[in-house]
């Protein structure tokens, strides 16, 4: 093993969200600046607004100072009251394992009441800190407040996990938890694909239309093909045609976005393209990850898009800590 490393914990990065249409927004700055003014709509400054239960404000008079913009979610992993708890030992590579964790509510008891959203209490989000191994999975919930999935981690390294869900009873509604868990074993950092507008999975092909940016809302419709066909009769999946994820390299800045329309609202096609509203926070290099059913398999097309003008070169993986090989405690 020449090029690996042994895995150990990387410290959780700091995770920035970034905005998105539908109303949601965050204005969040490069990594280690400071956090970029919020703005209401059209723009207007916030600053003296009353706080909204979700800490934005609404739009304040002309001419008012910028209030600093909220904390996006899965920067923490305990946030208004909720806690994540992930598993504290490392975990095996390559193995099936239970993946168990659980939410801890304001009174520091195991949270059991969720609002479904998109078919779901909890969706779980895991990629490993290179963003490869993405996975979105939907864990179920026990009796005793412990929510378990079956969960395969192909290849050691540090894995951030987020926990997207809406505490029953909170006014504030939705909120995403992160927490970072180790796969123990030898690491070998991958490098990040270069920026493509073209993904293929299982003989599927999928092309992206629209640019991500840093200043304003954009459309990016994704367009799914197969054997040079276009595909028009895509499945709903999570109530939806189509599911993206994307995260930003470095500190895995998270956005889970849903498409414009629904399946069966009369004017909503099922396919072949799938439109989204997206805004970047900041200039980088975002892995996008678009979940799509067709013939009853979800498949997973994977894309890599430069936002602004980042570097050309992969961001070279930090040489973590040691960690135990698997089989070993450490503590």
């Amino acid at each position: 093993m020449n090029t690996a490393v042994k895995v150990g914990a990387f410290g959780a990065g700091i995770v920035l969200a970034f905005g998105a249409a539908f109303g949601v927004g965050h204005a969040v700055g490069p990594v280690g600046s400071d956090p970029a003014p919020a703005h209401g709509k059209h723009g207007g400054d916030t600053a003296g607004a009353p706080v909204g239960p979700n800490g934005t404000r609404a739009p304040g008079p002309a001419g008012a100072a910028p209030a600093v913009a909220e904390i996006p979610g899965g920067l923490q992993v305990s946030e208004r009251g909720y806690t994540l708890v992930p598993p504290a030992e490392p975990l095996p590579a390559g193995t099936p394992t239970d993946f168990r964790f659980r939410v801890l509510g304001p009174d520091g008891q195991p949270w059991t009441r969720y609002d479904r959203a998109h078919d779901k209490d909890l969706h779980l989000i895991v990629a490993r800190r290179d963003l490869s191994g993405f996975q979105h999975i939907h864990p179920v919930l026990g009796a005793d407040g412990t929510w378990s999935v079956p969960l395969t981690f192909a290849s050691a390294g540090t894995y951030r996990v987020f926990a997207d869900f809406s505490p029953t009873g909170d006014p504030a509604g939705a909120l995403t938890l992160g927490a970072d868990v180790i796969v123990a074993g030898g690491y070998e950092p991958v490098a990040l694909p270069a920026p493509t507008r073209t993904a293929t999975v299982d003989g599927y092909t999928v092309s992206l239309t629209g640019d991500l940016s840093a200043t304003e809302s954009g459309l990016l419709t994704l367009n799914v093909s197969r054997d040079g066909r276009p595909v028009t009769d895509l499945q709903p999946y999570l109530g939806a045609y189509g599911h993206l994820v994307a995260l930003r390299q470095g500190d895995l800045g998270y956005l889970h976005v849903h498409p414009q329309g629904a399946p069966g609202d009369g004017k909503t096609p099922a396919g072949p393209g799938i439109a989204f509203h997206a805004q970047a926070p900041s200039a980088g290099n975002y892995r996008l990850y678009l979940d799509f059913q067709h013939q009853g398999t979800v498949r997973t097309a994977e894309f890599t898009v430069a936002v602004g003008a980042p570097s050309t070169t992969p961001a070279p993986a930090a040489p973590p800590a040691t960690a135990p090989e698997h089989g070993e405690h450490g503590h």
